[in-house]
């Protein structure tokens, strides 16, 4: 096999070639130590920090039927968390797309999530010092699944509204995408034991913020309203103001309290794996007539024509 080095000189990049067909694609392919292999082989160590102490940033990106969405965007918001946290990409920006979409190539998979992972890495024996650490980098593409399950979002969510806060903006940014998420697991907890289907955190003044993995919008008087403080500014949630202004609908960016979630005419999740997803009950209760409303259906019809649009799309060579 042809072997040449990252432009940083770090470690060897395989040159393409063509997919093991002993490989069962539905399994992924990820790209970790240098070199390409199926997911069920990919392993880090458990002395990472990244597994020790969720000291690590990823992203999350889709492919649709052979092709990239928005690949751009999701490039340089983990290129941006990267920075931010001071972990040293092993990549330049160039070998990481490369590496996107050859994990992509060569699992077969029409459509899927591709994520980039950067950990802290290991710290040189007895050093609890992350200076000491050497960034870890791995990537894999896996089969494609919704945030949230297709028949849940045919008939709409019952989104509980936890008790448990998030945690605070000023202790982890949560502008840059992260692991640290026992608020959201103890809130999901909750949130299943009353019965629902997912969850959203407020903040510790009562407004609320976001869900594990999805931003919310809520539209009142035909004007769509998300939440300005304490959330992953998300890459769908971005999408979403684009495709509001396409359809002349007004966004704001501000506080969302509790109570005006509850006394909206429609309320939606955004996810990269997802995309629109409408609340029809929250804490149990229907919200208006139960069911997905017009503004929402139209953002999700919009959202979804985008998928075979050049300008926000990249194929794929298999």
């Amino acid at each position: 096999m042809e072997v040449t080095m990252s432009a940083l000189n770090e470690f060897p990049m395989p040159a393409p070639e063509a997919p093991d067909l002993a490989i069962d694609p539905a399994e992924g392919i990820a790209f970790i130590d240098g070199d390409y292999r199926p997911l069920r082989d990919a392993k880090i160590s458990v002395l990472d920090f990244g597994f020790m102490r969720s000291d690590c940033t990823f992203d999350t990106v889709k492919v649709w039927d052979g092709r990239f969405f928005c690949l751009g965007r999701h490039i340089d918001r983990f290129l941006t968390s990267c920075e931010t946290l001071r972990l040293e990409l092993p990549v330049t920006r160039d070998e990481l797309i490369d590496i996107h979409f050859e994990c992509v190539r060569r699992s077969g998979l029409q459509r899927a999530l591709v994520k980039p992972i950067c950990t802290r890495g290991m710290a040189v024996p007895g050093s609890r010092d992350p200076r000491d650490a050497t960034p870890n980098f791995f990537a894999y593409a896996q089969p494609y699944s919704d945030t949230i399950k297709k028949e849940v979002q045919d008939r709409g969510l019952n989104m509980i509204i936890a008790s448990v806060p998030r945690i605070s903006p000023d202790s982890v940014n949560p502008k840059i995408k992260n692991y640290n998420r026992l608020d959201f697991v103890a809130g999901l907890f909750e949130a299943y034991d009353r019965g629902g289907d997912n969850v959203l955190l407020p903040d510790e003044d009562g407004n609320i913020t976001e869900g594990p993995g999805f931003n919310v919008f809520i539209i009142k008087d035909g004007e769509a309203t998300t939440p300005h403080r304490g959330m992953l500014e998300g890459i769908t949630r971005q999408i979403t103001f684009t495709l509001c202004e396409e359809l002349q609908i007004k966004t704001h960016v501000a506080p969302v309290p509790t109570v005006d979630l509850l006394a909206a005419d429609e309320v939606f999740i955004t996810s990269t794996a997802g995309g629109i997803m409408p609340i029809t009950m929250i804490d149990g209760e229907p919200l208006q007539s139960g069911k997905p409303g017009p503004k929402t259906e139209q953002i999700q019809d919009l959202y979804w024509s985008k998928h075979e649009d050049p300008e926000w799309t990249t194929s794929i060579d298999y």
